[in-house]
C-alpha cells in the first residue's frame, strides 16, 4: 500500500496583515541593536523582502496566523510601517526552527554571489547598501 506524500507547504503564498501574525517565540530585547537586525533592515529597504516568513494557520479561527520562521523580518517590517507581507504557509504548525537545519553560507560562496551580482549589472553601491556595508569594503 502506497502512502500519499503530504506537502510541507501550501502551493501558493498568501498576503497577510502583519498585525494578524502571532510570533511563537519572543525576541531578545537586544535584537534591535544587533548587526543582524541592521543588515536585515538595510536589505529590506534596498531590495525588499527576499525570503518570505513562514506561517501556519491558527486553529482557533480568529483570522490570526502563527509565525514559525521570520521573527526578525516581521519585527523589521513592523518598524518600517509595512502593513502586509507575503508569507509561505506551512501545512504543519510545528514551531521548530527552520533555520536550525540550514547550513550557513561560507564566506567564499558569499564572495562568489556578490561577484555574480556585479557581473549581472547590480551596482556595487546597491549591493553594499543591501548588506549594510561600506562600498569600499
Amino acid at each position: 500500500m502506497t502512502k500519499k506524500v503530504q506537502l510541507g507547504f501550501e502551493n501558493d503564498c498568501v498576503t497577510i496583515p502583519v498585525a494578524d501574525i502571532l510570533p511563537v517565540r519572543v525576541l531578545s530585547k537586544s535584537i534591535k541593536s544587533s548587526r543582524k537586525y541592521t543588515q536585515i533592515t538595510a536589505s529590506i529597504r534596498e531590495i525588499g523582502l527576499v525570503e518570505p516568513p513562514v506561517v501556519a494557520r491558527n486553529g482557533d479561527a480568529s483570522g490570526s496566523w502563527l509565525l514559525l520562521d521570520g521573527h526578525v523580518r516581521i519585527e523589521v517590517l513592523k518598524d518600517l510601517g509595512q502593513e502586509q507581507v507575503e508569507c509561505l504557509v506551512s501545512t504543519d504548525d510545528e514551531a521548530f526552527t527552520y533555520n536550525k537545519r540550514i547550513s550557513r553560507i561560507a564566506p567564499i560562496q558569499e564572495h562568489r554571489m556578490i561577484l555574480k551580482a556585479i557581473e549581472r549589472g547590480v551596482s556595487e553601491e546597491k549591493i553594499a547598501a543591501a548588506l549594510d556595508l561600506n562600498p569600499r569594503s
